[in-house]
Formats: C-alpha cells, sequence, structure tokens
C-alpha cells in the first residue's frame, strides 16, 4: 500500500509542477473535503489552492485524517498525507514562499487535538511560520478550537478560524487566519441563476465588516458550481470553498480571457424596410457567410454592442442544417460547398460530390444569365470558403491544386489573403491570372474605380491579420470597393463575402477573438443593408457556414456591455445556424431547412427575372 501511495504521490507531483515559479493567481480557493481525494494535498496543491484543508480526529495519540470515526485508515494521517508531502516538495524546489496555508478542522476537544497537532508539527519546523520565517507554513485551526483568550498561548505559526457574525475591536485578531460561517447563515441560493439583491447585500455587508479588521472571509456549506465561483470572485469572498479544485481552477483562470466587455461601440443602422419582402425584381444577390458563427456568437457581438447589432435589425429569419454528406458535422469545405453548388459533399471537399465530380457551382452558373460574380474573404482566397464557389478538388489542402482554379474561374472580382498561395509550389498563378483577364490591384483603394473588365486584390502575402492584431476596416472596404466596382459594370451580380475568423476564434477559445470578428462582419452587414435600401432590387442574405465550439453565454451585464462565453469544444458542431434576408423576397428565407436549399432559392429567385444565354 506504501508503494502504492508513494507512486501516486509521485505522478501527482508531476501534475503538480506547473504550478512551480508561476503567481498565485488574484481569486483564492478552498479546497474543503481533501481527506476524500486519493492524493489530497496533491490535488490541492496542483489546483493553485490558497487554502487547504484536512479535518483530523485524534486517536490513539494520532491525529487521522477522516471526517468522523467510521472512515479512518490507520495510514491516512495529517503527517503522511499533508505535512510529509509538503516537506517533499519544499525539498524538490516546488515550494519557494509558502502562499497557501493548512486548515486545520479538529473533529475531536479542542485543546488535546491541537496539543498533538503541535507536536506532530516540531519534526517539520524548518516549514512552518515564526518571526524569523515570515514566508513559512501557517496552519489555521478550525472545528473545535480553544476559548479566543487562549489563542495567545500557541506557536506563532498557529492561527484560528473564526466563526460568529459578532466582530469587535476587542477579539484577539493578531492570532485569526480568517473569518468563516456557513453560507446559508446568509442565502439559500443554489448555485443556479443569480442570488437575489437581498441576500447579495446581506454576504457583502458581512464581507465589508470582516475586511474592515484586515481578515479574510470563507463561506462553507456553499454553491459548488461555475456560476457560483464567478459570484463568489465577483463579491470579493477571499477564499471559495470548493470540493472541486481543479475544476474551479480551470475555471476562474480562464475567466478574465472568457469575458469579453464592449468599449468601442459602433453605431446601428436603422432599416428603411420599404423594398423587405418586396417581389421586386432581382439584380443583385449579396450572401455574407460568417465562418462558425451561430446563434451564441451573434448574441455575444449584440450584447457587447450595447445590446444591439446591424443584423439584430432585420425581421426575416431562419435556420439551417449544416450537416455534411458523410458527416453529422460539417467542415467550412462541405458547408460552403453545399451554399454554392445546391449539392451536400464530403467534408474536405470543395465544389465536388461525394463521388469526386464537379458540381457546376453559382458563380459559373450565372456567367450564363450574364451576370458578374465576386469574392472577398478575411481568409487566403485558397481557404475553403472562397475556393467553394470558383474551385473543383477533393481535398481543401492541395493548396497549389485549389490555386489554379483561380484564374480559370467565371469570377470578375476577388479579394483576399494568401499571396503566397500562387507561387510557392513552383507555378506563377499570379501570372496566369493576368494572362486570363485579371487586373491585380496594389491597393484595395483602387478596386471601385478600376475600368478593368476582371480584377483581383492580394491584401496579404500569407495569412491575413485578425481584428486584435491591426486588420482594421478591410472587411467594411472591401464590401465598398467591390460593390463600386461591380455596380459600375451595369449588369446584375452576385457577390459572396466570408468573415473567416469568427471560426478561427472558436477553435482557440478566444472570446476576444470571437466578438471582435463578429462587430467587424456586423459593421460590412450594416452598409450592406443600406446599400440594399437604396437599391431596390437587390437580395442581401446572411448566414454561417456552420457554428464553431459549442459556445454559450452563461452570464453577463447588458448594462456594462459585458458578456462571459464559455467554450465546450475547439472544434465545430451541428448545432442549426441562423439565416437572416433582406430586401427583394427576404420573406422566402424564412423556416427551417438544409443549407443546400439556400443556393436552389436563389436560383429559383433568380429564374424568375432572368435566363440563361
Amino acid at each position: 500500500m506504501k508503494n502504492i501511495l508513494f507512486l501516486l504521490l509521485l505522478f501527482s507531483t508531476f501534475l503538480a509542477l506547473h504550478a512551480v515559479g508561476q503567481e498565485r493567481p488574484t481569486y483564492k480557493l478552498h479546497s474543503h473535503n481533501d481527506y476524500l481525494r486519493t492524493v489530497p494535498f496533491w490535488d490541492a496543491f496542483g489546483a493553485d489552492c490558497a487554502s487547504i484543508e484536512v479535518d483530523v480526529i485524534l486517536r490513539n495519540g494520532g491525529l487521522m485524517a477522516a471526517h468522523e470515526a467510521e472512515s479512518i485508515r490507520p495510514e491516512r494521517t495529517l503527517k503522511s498525507l499533508y505535512l510529509e508531502p509538503i516537506q517533499k516538495a519544499k525539498s524538490l524546489g516546488m515550494i519557494a514562499d509558502f502562499d497557501f496555508h493548512l486548515l486545520i478542522d479538529c473533529k475531536t476537544e479542542a485543546y488535546t487535538t491541537l496539543d498533538q497537532i503541535v507536536k506532530n508539527a516540531s519534526e517539520f519546523e524548518e516549514l512552518l511560520f515564526s518571526p524569523h520565517n515570515p514566508t513559512g507554513l501557517k496552519f489555521i485551526i478550525s472545528g473545535n478550537r480553544p476559548k479566543p483568550e487562549d489563542y495567545k498561548n500557541y506557536p506563532p505559526y498557529v492561527f484560528f478560524d473564526y466563526q460568529s457574525k459578532v466582530l469587535s475591536p476587542d477579539l484577539p485578531w493578531e492570532k485569526i487566519g480568517m473569518v468563516s460561517l456557513s453560507f446559508r447563515q446568509f442565502s439559500v441560493w443554489n448555485g443556479k441563476g443569480r442570488i437575489v439583491q437581498s441576500e447579495r447585500d446581506s454576504l457583502e455587508s458581512f464581507i465589508f465588516k470582516v475586511h474592515a479588521f484586515d481578515k479574510p472571509v470563507r463561506f462553507w456549506a456553499s454553491p459548488d458550481s461555475k456560476s457560483a465561483w464567478k459570484a463568489f470572485a465577483d463579491l470579493g469572498i477571499d477564499y471559495i470553498n470548493t470540493d472541486q479544485p481543479y475544476e474551479a481552477n480551470q475555471y476562474l483562470k480562464n475567466l478574465e480571457n472568457n469575458i469579453f466587455i464592449g468599449t468601442q461601440l459602433h453605431e446601428i443602422y436603422e432599416p428603411e424596410f420599404d423594398y423587405d419582402g418586396v417581389e421586386n425584381k432581382i439584380d443583385r444577390v449579396i450572401l455574407m457567410i460568417g465562418d462558425g458563427n451561430g446563434l451564441a456568437q451573434i448574441s455575444a457581438g449584440m450584447f457587447a454592442n450595447g445590446n444591439q447589432l446591424n443584423l439584430t435589425q432585420l425581421k426575416n429569419i431562419g435556420l439551417v442544417k449544416t450537416q455534411a454528406a458523410d458527416d453529422f458535422t460539417t467542415d467550412s469545405a462541405a458547408g460552403a460547398t453545399a451554399y454554392a453548388t445546391g449539392q451536400k459533399t464530403n467534408n474536405r471537399a470543395l465544389g465536388t460530390g461525394p463521388d469526386g465530380k464537379a458540381l457546376q457551382n453559382i458563380t459559373e452558373l450565372l456567367d450564363s444569365y450574364d451576370f458578374n460574380s465576386g469574392i472577398i474573404t478575411t481568409d487566403n482566397l485558397t481557404g475553403a470558403t472562397p475556393a467553394s464557389f470558383y474551385a473543383h478538388h477533393s481535398e481543401r489542402d492541395d493548396i497549389d491544386e485549389i490555386a489554379r482554379f483561380l484564374p480559370l474561374s467565371k469570377l470578375d472580382l476577388f479579394i483576399g489573403g494568401g499571396k503566397r498561395d500562387f507561387i510557392q509550389f513552383g507555378t506563377d498563378r499570379l501570372k496566369e491570372l493576368e494572362e486570363n483577364g485579371f487586373t491585380m490591384m496594389k491597393s484595395l483603394g483602387e478596386i471601385g474605380d478600376s475600368p478593368s473588365d476582371k480584377v483581383g486584390y492580394f491584401a496579404s502575402n500569407s495569412g491575413m491579420p485578425t481584428m486584435a492584431k491591426g486588420r482594421e476596416d478591410y472587411l467594411l472596404n472591401s464590401c465598398q470597393e467591390a460593390i463600386s466596382f461591380l455596380k459600375s459594370k451595369k449588369s446584375p451580380f452576385f457577390l459572396m463575402v466570408e468573415a473567416a475568423m469568427i471560426d478561427s476564434g472558436g477553435h482557440a477559445n478566444s472570446s476576444n477573438t470571437v466578438v471582435t470578428e463578429l462587430l467587424d462582419f456586423d459593421q460590412a452587414i450594416g452598409w450592406m443593408i443600406q446599400y440594399v435600401d437604396q437599391n431596390p432590387n437587390t437580395l442581401l442574405i446572411i448566414t454561417a457556414d456552420h457554428e464553431t465550439a459549442g459556445l454559450s453565454l452563461p452570464q453577463g451585464k447588458v448594462s456594462v456591455n459585458e458578456v462571459e462565453l464559455a467554450f465546450h469544444s475547439d472544434d465545430h458542431t451541428g448545432i442549426m445556424v441562423p439565416i437572416f434576408a433582406y430586401g427583394a423576397h427576404s420573406g422566402e428565407f424564412r423556416g427551417v431547412y438544409e443549407n443546400t436549399e439556400v443556393f436552389h432559392k436563389i436560383m429559383a429567385l433568380i429564374n424568375l427575372y432572368h435566363q440563361p444565354k
């Protein structure tokens, strides 16, 4: 048994190594019920707990680590489970200065139990707090305790857990290590939803009183959930009581990164709705795809932007099923191919069916209707979504194979990143683009006024930066330049616009990326809505290829534009995605349907007013 315990201790030691050299987080955890764990100290230490509890029972001169007599096991003692592992961690250099204490809950008579604690501790004197060792280990005695007037009789490393609402200056504060009370004395909250204000006020009042004596506070018998941990951190509870130290630590240490507070709100364009849903002739179709953009992502952006978006002004809304031909959860290649061709395909395939054969995409099809067409992306142009509108290849990562389709495409305009993808494999695809009639623009601002028949612009040599890394108004400006160029051709047009990096934020579990990319997308949406109001023969569609990260929004504060994002995955999910439509025939996009139906709905409407050559 000793060998097994030693191996377990060693294993947990390695797990705890991540804590070495790291600063204690701003929140502090109190690890409760440690005696129930196989390696109690190491579990708590590895989870960065600042307060580690051990229940002790004095039996036959030994201090047994147990909550009640029935759970006593001879090998589980204060010394073996706590003092010796702490000594080992110190000797291994895992502890420099003690930034945690032991809270020892005495389950047997106070004086005799505490005398034995002091006796046991004498073997570990080099670890313990004293005037000569101010960063040493402290004991805080809880449970059965001596009378307060006797606190002064114990060694410097022994402090006490005060457990009363009665706080007065004449208490022996110099020997009180913390103030602890049952949470149930203040609230009946179960950790779901929110604490009612009157109970919150009561908690805040008591915390304020304790802090007035410069002491920390803890509540036992408290809810033990993510909602509770956040609420207690917000309340300023010094030691958050938990039976789940690892889970609580993981949640709280990521909390700052998972909370987004909107500080730069963009203005919202209010649609006129004069032509929304009207059965006007359709001469212009604009399809905007937020990669990975589910309902939670949209909601997060909305709350961060003063509880409103350009997107949320729209009235014609539906839901899209996103499954691929071969998988419940689609990737961007199969998802975008469904929009581009009206057919389901296997994941990783671009513009080809499950059988590998090329599928005619909407830009090719509309060329026969005398439509111009263009694509815009914040991704590389060889990325899965934009490539689905011009390429035909069964593997999305064969960059050179995908790049060769762009010069041969029916596109009249492309804007995106990844110039290097067209020259890095030994073939000069840039030359091929020019040979096939594309005029390559040197700047984004040249596009709108270009007299060329076909234009292309590479916004980066390799990957595009995120908004957080300085992409600025690239997407909005691209939309404005593209519309200006296509409108100058005096012909009907189709334009696909992709906001690619909402998906990137989901994969990275980055709240900042998700929200800032969504807000950037929404500014482009607002401009497009305004364009539709000024050009009544236009249909605007906004949707997503799939949802990314299983995002949820557990908490937030609408009044301060704050939202908490919780990521349940780092991959795509099979959740339906919303679809919004504005302008001519926009009511056709209400309902719940497969992603392939978006293509068929668009083509059915175009066929009402246009005929192929």
